[in-house]
């Protein structure tokens, strides 16, 4: 665990304890960092109409609506990624809703990792399919979230999951296989 890692979770646990000073150093500490991660998303989602700012603080209006009974740095980004995916998903739902069906949100699952263009796929798609995956293995349908909804890196992912790089790498390639193949059915 880095210096950081150790810092948000004793802060976690002082917000847990009421201290509401220390929940303002939670939103500090990370909200750079979710807003460097949602532009990275955002910019491989042409067609997307939200702005970095604006996803990253209707996430953390979805975040801080429920208990702050996050205990580590993993569990905290975890539910960043819920929340992100579902602010997502809510935004589509509405333009789908305006459109009446029409204008569905194509996004790719290389988005988060820079690989433009392949594996085209419906944002509300991927949603259901994700709620189907975690069934069947909640570790990728969270490797997924991580690494598609909140932009971060197999390293990255591995750290906050408390994985090595390479299980993370065998998840998220076993989990696009599963996603690509339920798409193609």
């Amino acid at each position: 665990m880095t210096g950081e890692d150790e810092s948000l979770t004793g802060l976690f646990a002082q917000w847990r304890g009421g201290n509401a000073h220390a929940g303002e150093a939670v939103l500090a500490q990370v909200y750079d960092e979710l807003r460097r991660l949602a532009q990275r998303y955002l910019h491989g989602s042409g067609s997307l109409t939200l702005q970095p700012t604006a996803l990253v603080n209707e996430a953390l209006i979805k975040l801080i609506g429920a208990d702050p009974d996050w205990d580590s740095r993993a569990h905290f980004f975890g539910a960043a990624a819920r929340a992100m995916r579902q602010v997502l998903v809510d935004a589509a739902r509405c333009r789908l809703a305006e459109k009446r069906g029409g204008g569905a949100v194509h996004l790719t699952l290389g988005a988060a990792s820079g690989e433009h263009g392949r594996d085209d796929i419906e944002l509300l798609a991927l949603d259901q399919l994700l709620c189907r995956l975690a069934e069947l293995d909640l570790v990728q349908a969270r490797v997924v979230e991580l690494r598609y909804f909140v932009g971060l890196s197999i390293d990255d992912t591995a750290r906050v999951m408390e994985l090595h790089p390479s299980a993370v790498n065998r998840e998220w390639t076993m989990a696009r296989a599963w996603l690509k193949r339920e798409l193609e059915r």
